[in-house]
């Protein structure tokens, strides 16, 4: 909706609905010590909010299947908060509130540019409504509530902020407050309600971008010096040849298992080209989209096809063995969140690198491979948004722990420490088994802190989870029969807490000095 145009009834009822969520947000999320089921909660307030103050989101396709992703991604951190949930329930509600005044079929390019300018011309957005607002109107005698509303937001807020300043210097100001029912303000809850309003109102008051830029569909071949059929003919024959160089290599040593040179190991052969490799892979994709445009007569020269077809399998064979390098490496030690996040992204390069080749030999549009890539990067965030990560890396890690019977490397509890409550129900779950003395003490001792940290988060109301209430409730049935630790012992992940630790054995007494004689010594003659 235009920011120039204000209609009174439409205006205040969003008004009304801003100040409800504000509040709402204070409530919920201000001076929290965690966020749980009430992200979601808000999440969904928030939905209908946007549905009431812009109801043509309903009435658009778009808009409707927008604000479903938004409602369902809401009910994802009603579930179990997390940051991705979170920014694709943003995302969706944006794209929601944007829609009516969109195309029915854009891509995500122009979808890309709405979304930012949304976001960052909300930044000023309450100000600039409000200030025209307040503007005098031509054709009007006596100012209209919204000018009287627009001119008391500066003497009231002024008047607030000297009146706590003088409570914070003054303590007979400070006690008259409570008597005459003014609520206690500080100043990072003005901050809080000032970041609030501002996102509300965004989503409330979206500000459209009318015209946005087109991807630009180059065509012919790019001209630059040096760059003719010859020379990209040239360059893919080299480039095959020499990632046949490499394939050929991770074949030999990485696929079959060949025995590396004196003094390398597997793990470390898979570490070290793990992520170059990715980013060779990301160049060659480049060169195919920026040298060889769709329909240019490079591109439709047989045998550049036939070389780029060719490059382009050796490109997924490199990112697959890549990703076998990766677990490799995690046979090797263990699994961690990154390392599962790095696989994730490994896998969208290869779909990148498919759709690429693909686009060239189909003639496909810059905006369908733009839009095939972010329905591919979005369908992975949407799955890590509802599966906790974190959890499938602890359970790997204890399935496969040395200690635990499994194959794999020594169980790095001070991570599963780090991980916290997503490794409680592995936690658990290990302490059943036969178990090194030492390693069990460690594990319960990490069990029992995240245990008890989880049950405080679970018992705050703003911090109460659907996901954490099941996790607590299955750990307490693994843990029945497992006697508690004594009172004064601590055991940290990697051993016997210094500070309680039982105290040295005293040193050994010193040997007894010999006692002097008795009898006086002799004294000498003179």
């Amino acid at each position: 909706m235009s920011a120039a145009v204000l209609r009174p009834p439409t205006f205040w009822i969003k008004a009304a609905l801003a100040a409800a969520l504000v509040i709402a947000a204070d409530r919920l999320f201000f001076d929290a010590d965690a966020v749980g089921t009430s992200l979601g909660l808000f999440a969904l307030a928030w939905s209908a909010a946007a549905a009431l103050a812009t109801p043509a989101v309903l009435r658009d396709p778009t808009g409707r299947l927008a604000l479903l992703w938004a409602v369902a991604f809401a009910a994802v951190n009603l579930e179990r908060p997390t940051l991705v949930g979170w920014l694709l329930f943003g995302l969706s509600l944006g794209v929601a509130v944007l829609a009516p005044r969109a195309g029915p079929a854009e891509d995500a390019w122009r979808w890309l540019q709405r979304v930012l300018l949304q976001g960052l011309k909300g930044l000023g957005g309450p100000l600039l409504d409000f200030r025209r607002l307040g503007a005098p109107r031509l054709r009007r005698r006596a100012p209209g509530l919204g000018a009287v509303a627009a001119n008391a937001v500066l003497p009231l807020a002024g008047g607030l902020l000297f009146l706590w300043l003088f409570g914070v210097a003054n303590p007979v100001i400070q006690g008259l407050l409570p008597e005459l029912g003014l609520p206690r303000i500080e100043p990072a809850r003005w901050v809080f309600w000032a970041m609030a309003s501002v996102a509300v109102w965004g989503i409330l008051r979206p500000r459209f971008l009318r015209r946005p830029r087109d991807v630009a569909e180059a065509a012919g071949d790019l001209l630059l010096p040096g760059v003719t059929p010859a020379s990209i003919t040239l360059s893919l024959i080299v480039f095959n040849a020499l990632f046949a160089l490499q394939n050929g290599l991770d074949i030999a040593f990485l696929w079959s298992g060949a025995a590396l040179p004196e003094g390398m190991t597997h793990a470390e052969y898979a570490h070290r080209g793990a992520y170059p490799l990715v980013f060779t892979a990301l160049l060659a994709g480049l060169f195919v989209l920026v040298f060889l445009r769709p329909g240019s007569p490079t591109a439709s020269l047989p045998l550049v096809r036939r070389l780029v077809m060719l490059w382009v399998a050796q490109n997924l064979l490199l990112v697959a063995s890549t990703i076998l390098r990766t677990l490799a490496y995690v046979d090797a030690y263990s699994l961690t969140t990154l390392r599962i996040a790095a696989l994730l992204w490994m896998g969208l390069v290869a779909v990148g690198l498919g759709l690429v080749g693909w686009r060239l030999v189909r003639g496909k549009s810059t905006s369908w491979l733009i839009n095939a890539n972010v329905a591919a990067a979005a369908g992975v965030l949407a799955l890590c948004s509802v599966i906790d990560l974190s959890a499938v890396a602890a359970a790997w890690n204890v399935r496969h722990a040395r200690e635990a019977g499994g194959r794999g490397a020594p169980l790095d509890v001070c991570y599963l420490e780090r991980v916290g409550e997503a490794a409680l129900v592995s936690l658990a779950e290990l302490e059943r088994r036969p178990l090194p003395a030492d390693l069990r003490l460690r594990v319960q001792g990490v069990r029992e802190r995240g245990q008890t940290r989880l049950a405080l988060r679970q018992a705050d109301w703003r911090g109460w989870s659907f996901r954490g209430a099941r996790r607590l409730a299955r750990v307490q049935q693994l843990a029945a029969g497992v006697t508690p630790l004594p009172p004064g012992v601590s055991w940290g992940c990697a051993g016997r807490s210094p500070a309680v630790a039982a105290p040295p054995a005293p040193p050994p007494a010193a040997p007894a000095r010999p006692t002097a004689p008795l009898t006086a010594p002799a004294q000498p003659r003179t």
